[in-house]
């Protein structure tokens, strides 16, 4: 089975979204939104950087992160792809709630259900990267194996 999600409202995977309502702590910032993380990682060091991140809602910072008159980082085609996988591990290490959801889905494979994005989700024909569920795909691997790790033999959470 292939699990598909989409909106951040959808239950019960909206919480694999970007736009899901998980803030986080990461590079000593809050972040209300891995939107927010993303978006503003186009522009580094900038005080553009900061006016996505205080966006109101997570559109309002896609929306300011796709503003072409504002020139992206040098290197953001090259690191984009680990700023993604940054974010989404972080948010789903700061959010027990979702990080069971996360572990529930086995070893199904997970698909953003996007017809107008090729490389982070499926799109309009299906054959697209779905880079952001592949991302999910490997967080899940590592949060199970950082489990497998913290439990002693008898399958107790080590102290």
């Amino acid at each position: 089975m292939t699990i598909y999600f989409y909106g951040a409202d959808e239950v019960p995977y909206g919480c694999f979204s970007n736009f899901s309502d998980h803030g986080f702590d990461l590079d000593g910032l809050w972040w209300p939104t891995s939107e927010h993380y993303f978006q503003a990682q186009k522009f580094a060091g900038t005080r553009h950087a900061d006016l996505v991140r205080r966006a109101r809602t997570p559109l309002r910072a896609a929306e300011l992160g796709r503003d072409s008159s504002k020139p992206l980082r040098r290197d953001w085609e090259r690191v984009k792809d680990d700023v993604m996988r940054r974010a989404v591990a972080t948010k789903f290490r700061a959010h027990a709630a979702i990080r069971e959801i996360l572990l529930s889905t086995g070893d199904e494979e997970i698909v953003e259900d996007t017809t107008t994005d090729h490389y982070w989700g499926r799109g309009r024909t299906g054959t697209g990267k779905n880079m952001l569920g592949k991302i999910l795909m490997r967080t899940r691997g590592r949060l199970r194996a950082e489990l497998a790790e913290a439990r002693n033999g008898d399958g107790r959470l080590g102290r």
